[in-house]
């Protein structure tokens, strides 16, 4: 089989959506098939002229046995496309509409609410990340259910995560540098416990360079400063040593598709403090960890201050944890039912 698989450049970009495209790409060609990878210059979701212009180009050029698989984020750039996407059968990787992202003024939303209402039901199939996301899809862009597939993140093996070794607690938070993921609600939770000891580290390129800045000013506002580390993008070896001397992972998101973070959190066996934004707490029990509601930092503080204070419940979170993420799926699996998504 031939697949090609439509992105906006660059592919390398280090997210939870690229990291899942690239071990999708990745283990289908580990299943013998041809992944042609193109990629999209411009602006996007909302696309710009050079956006609109690099769709039609690689559109042009992909190879004409093809299956066209076209990754969301880039999916309103294909408007001028929609009959050629109606009639190719093009399948759509949805990790989340991108109309639903928050931080867009409103008449960014009404116009990729409306390209995506316009382009997602033509789609032969929208494979999405989880099934929250199915959902939505058929609720409010108009998607059919018998339509949708859903294929969750797969993890990668990892080893336990052996903590800080205190004293204190090491929180860490691992998530591009944006409003969406609610950083700001994550610092004034923890600003709220200034009696205990803990320490938060928060990994992620900045997407968002002024959100970033006001984030460094909040912390500093907020007198919690040299409590917060703003590590940036890391990658490889170095996040690893992150998560394997981190206590208690966090996640104040507005939304998320899935929660790739969460599950990498989950494998390693660490406690999860998250909100329940999109599908983030799905994978979260109340033995595993505390999810509170979106944007509500003094709910996520007084659920925090427990944990953060209890070692001895953090480790029975811990155990909770470890045993749900030995139960993730790996991404060879998801590739194979990513692939079985694509001929249904």
């Amino acid at each position: 089989m031939r697949i090609a698989l439509f992105v906006p450049a660059p592919f390398a970009t280090v997210s939870g959506g690229y990291n899942y495209d690239r071990a999708i790409v990745a283990g289908l060609r580990a299943l013998g098939h041809a992944v042609d990878v193109l990629e999209l210059d411009g602006r996007h979701p909302l696309p710009d002229e050079a956006a609109v212009t690099a769709a039609r180009a690689a559109w042009g050029a992909m190879h004409g046995s093809a299956i066209a698989v076209i990754d969301g984020l880039c999916l309103p750039a294909f408007a001028p496309l929609a009959d050629a996407l109606a009639a190719r059968g093009a399948v759509g990787l949805i990790h989340h509409p991108t109309a639903l992202e928050p931080g867009h003024d409103e008449a960014t939303h009404a116009a990729l609410r409306a390209s995506e209402r316009q382009l997602m039901p033509l789609l032969a199939r929208a494979i999405v990340t989880s099934a929250a996301t199915g959902e939505r899809l058929v609720a409010e862009f108009g998607v059919s259910a018998e339509r949708v597939a859903v294929v969750v993140p797969g993890t990668a093996p990892a080893p336990r995560a052996q903590g800080s070794g205190g004293p204190g607690c090491a929180i860490l938070s691992v998530g591009v540098i944006t409003r969406r993921k609610g950083h700001d609600t994550l610092l004034r939770a923890l600003a709220r416990l200034p009696d205990l000891e803990w320490h938060l580290t928060i990994a992620g390129a900045p997407r968002d360079k002024a959100h970033a800045a006001s984030l460094v000013a909040l912390a500093e506002e907020l007198g919690i400063a040299k409590r917060v580390t703003f590590a940036g993008e890391v990658v490889a070896e170095a996040l690893e040593a992150l998560w394997q001397g981190t206590d208690l992972f966090a996640l104040a998101t507005r939304f998320e598709g899935y929660g790739m973070a969460v599950a990498e959190a989950l494998k390693r066996g660490l406690p999860v403090a998250v909100t329940e934004g999109g599908a983030a707490g799905a994978l979260v029990t109340p033995a595993s960890g505390i999810v509170c509601p979106v944007g509500d930092d003094t709910a996520l503080s007084r659920a925090m201050r427990r944990v953060i204070f209890d070692t001895a419940l953090r480790a029975d979170m811990a155990d909770a944890a470890w045993r749900i993420g030995q139960t993730l799926p790996d991404w060879p699996a998801q590739a194979e039912l990513f692939l079985r998504a694509l001929t249904p």
